[in-house]
């Protein structure tokens, strides 16, 4: 059973939004939206809707980072009940491609978090052997990840009293794809010592698997610790599933090399009698090496490009995914609809377009286009009943959903922003004055214009009036933005500048100002739903204000403040019955680059910055300098440290930080 465990009671408008969804899903409706703003307790009302509905369920988020927050929180909510973490496997991933016109051929390279491929084994294994499963995804779920039906007909059960030989479950384990290495057992492997395998399940943090024998019966199955070899616990029966998804019985894999060869043939014989003999060669000469690989070893590189033959699924056909692991009763939310149903359907497009090229020139086999992400009306008929949740739904979510339920009120009683329109001429006279007026109080401010060159020249003019002033734009690396937002956080300036500065992941409590330019220019940057959004970011303060500046209303600004405030009202009158005073968000300034502190010096060595706590040195002055072109012993020294440390935060589920670090590294790179 689900059993939610917190110190919380739903509050606000939450206790009706948990009944109106519930009886939804009990009444059959296949779609629903919970139409949540920023701050209402989203995450607890699905928490709650699951204790209710009792239903494994998928979550899905359109990143890695919103993912690994909503892990975290399902994770803490219900502690009891196997909530599992399920996205891209990958710190680093390049696709393979071909890009016709330099000739240029790129190699797929990646780097694989090996916790991440556990928690991935952990997640499946979990909906196959049991009800209680919350499995928090990205949209990478949508890829093939083998055939469900192969990893269970590969599942190895074993009891004590079994009669079985050692050399027999050994035999089992290398076809699941498990290998044996008696000297360094990891993830993937099995020792043999006398009379005991000692198994390291794809699942399994830091416990072996121990199969005891007597003769040829099973004599004990027990959990040890991996470094200690203490027993943890004993059982009587165990189900051992494959070491990699994509494992398949020998017979099949048979089957599947002779559907390799003959479209092969077919693929060899249509180059060659269009006269591209290159290609022809290209194409021969990797898949029989891959061919061969199969044979001898059962895997290849680039196995998943033959995912079709090894499953033996005909050409078009969808692939197995991760929303075929879990039974038909299912329940899944698509957390920040607007944003990830968009992502969901241009994904088999993407892969497609950079398919074409392999396979026109001889790098791939029309097969290959099958290794590929669901396509959206192959999603559609998998998605069971769906809660969409959105502070902004998209048309597609309005259209799919039979009902519509709000949750707008804020526990922490903080308002939606005061609106003003006002117009465009005297808009700067008007934009100093506002400026010095934030400068007394100490707030931040913000200002969003339609054109990096406007940015340009307005931070300019701001700065020839004294004004602490920074611009933010796409030309504007990774490092360096993260930089300018600490600096507006740190209180080292007070006006940033840009286009598109408060999309979902900025947090900037300190912003109490947001002045919008050109706000009448019909388009995505100003259409009713971006408008909604930016102004909701500004929320965080308990006394927010968004200027508009506009020479007419257009429908997308009339209802944005409209709706604006019309939640604005909902809050105020719930603060008011309840005696809330609405307080500003306090949240610790996260400076990424003190990764780089104490580590970054070698000992003895005289550190380029100023000393900083504990005795490391000024981190960002360091990176600043290491970027724009350190020695390249410096930057290779650099980027050694940074990488244990990217590693390190993707192990613990910070892919924000992860991804930032992974861009000072590629920057690094290009210096040296």
């Amino acid at each position: 059973m689900f059993k939610l465990v917190s110190d919380y009671k739903p509050s606000g408008d939450q206790p009706q939004a948990i009944d109106s969804l519930v009886q939804g899903i009990k009444d059959g409706m296949k779609g629903q939206t919970l139409l949540g703003v920023t701050g209402s307790g989203k995450t607890f009302t699905m928490a709650n809707i699951i204790e209710r509905v009792q239903r494994p369920t998928l979550v899905l988020a359109h990143n890695k980072t919103l993912a690994g927050q909503l892990y975290a929180e399902f994770k803490e909510l219900f502690p009891e009940n196997a909530v599992e973490y399920f996205i891209s496997y990958y710190d680093y991933y390049q696709p393979e491609a071909y890009i016709a016109a330099t000739d240029t051929y790129i190699e797929k390279d990646s780097s694989i978090n090996d916790e991440i491929d556990r928690m991935r084994h952990e997640a499946t294994k979990s909906l196959l052997t049991r009800d209680d499963v919350i499995i928090v995804a990205s949209v990478s779920c949508i890829y093939g990840i083998g055939e469900k039906e192969d990893y269970l007909s590969l599942a190895l059960m074993l009891e004590t009293g079994l009669e079985i030989p050692m050399d027999v479950v050994m035999s089992q384990l290398i076809n699941m794809q498990y290998s044996r290495n008696d000297f360094d057992i990891q993830r993937g492997t099995f020792r043999v010592k006398g009379d005991i395998i000692d198994i390291w399940t794809p699942d399994s943090e830091h416990t072996l698997t121990r199969i005891s024998f007597f003769g040829d019966e099973i004599d004990r199955i027990s959990y040890v610790d991996a470094i200690t070899g203490k027993t943890e616990f004993t059982k009587d029966y165990i189900e051992l599933f494959p070491a990699s998804h994509y494992a398949t019985g020998r017979a099949k894999l048979n089957k599947a090399i002779d559907r390799i060869e003959a479209e092969l043939e077919v693929r060899l014989k249509e180059l060659r009698e269009a006269g591209d003999m290159i290609a022809a060669y290209r194409l021969e000469q990797r898949t029989r090496y891959d061919m061969d690989m199969l044979r001898e070893t059962g895997f290849c590189k680039g196995i998943e490009n033959y995912s079709r033959h090894i499953a033996g699924r005909e050409e078009g056909e969808p692939p197995c995914t991760l929303m075929d692991f879990f039974p038909d009763d299912f329940l899944l939310f698509i957390d920040e609809s607007h944003q990830t149903i968009p992502q969901v359907g241009a994904m088999y497009n993407g892969d497609r377009s950079r398919k074409e090229m392999l396979v026109q020139y001889g790098f791939r086999l029309p097969s290959a286009f099958d290794n590929r992400p669901l396509k959206f009306n192959e999603f559609e008929e998998r998605m069971g009943q769906t809660v969409f949740v959105s502070a902004t739904p998209a048309d597609y979510e309005k259209e799919h959903s039979e009902q519509i339920v709000e949750q707008v009120i804020r526990p922490t009683g903080l308002l939606e922003p005061e609106i003003f329109i006002r117009p465009v001429e005297g808009q700067i006279e008007d934009i100093l004055s506002m400026l010095k007026e934030q400068k007394k109080t100490g707030d931040k401010s913000l200002i969003m214009t339609l054109t990096k060159r406007m940015a340009e020249d307005l931070t300019d003019f701001l700065k020839k009036e004294n004004v602490r002033v920074t611009y933010l734009h796409s030309d504007i690396k990774a490092v360096e933005r993260m930089q300018i937002l600490n600096q507006l956080r740190n209180d080292e300036v007070d006006v940033i500048v840009g286009i598109n500065l408060l999309r979902e992941g900025i947090d900037l409590p300190e912003v109490s100002l947001l002045m919008i330019l050109d706000a009448d220019k019909e388009g995505f940057l100003r259409s009713e739903r971006s408008l909604i959004q930016i102004i909701g970011r500004c929320a965080r303060n308990d006394h927010g204000r968004v200027v508009l500046y506009a020479d007419e209303v257009t429908d997308s600004m009339m209802n944005a403040v409209s709706e604006t405030n019309r939640r604005r009202k909902i809050q105020q009158e719930y603060n008011e019955t309840h005696g809330i005073t609405p307080k500003t968000i306090k949240k610790a300034v996260r400076d990424v680059f003190d990764i780089v502190a104490e580590s970054s010096r070698e000992p003895g060595s005289k550190g380029r910055g100023k000393s900083s706590k504990g005795g490391g040195i000024d981190a960002a002055k360091l990176i600043n300098e290491g970027v724009s072109g350190g020695t390249e012993e410096e930057n290779n020294k650099l980027i050694d440290k940074l990488t244990v440390e990217m590693t390190k935060a993707a192990k613990d589920l910070d892919f924000e930080r992860a991804a930032e670090i992974r861009d000072i590294i590629i920057e690094l790179k290009g210096k040296r």
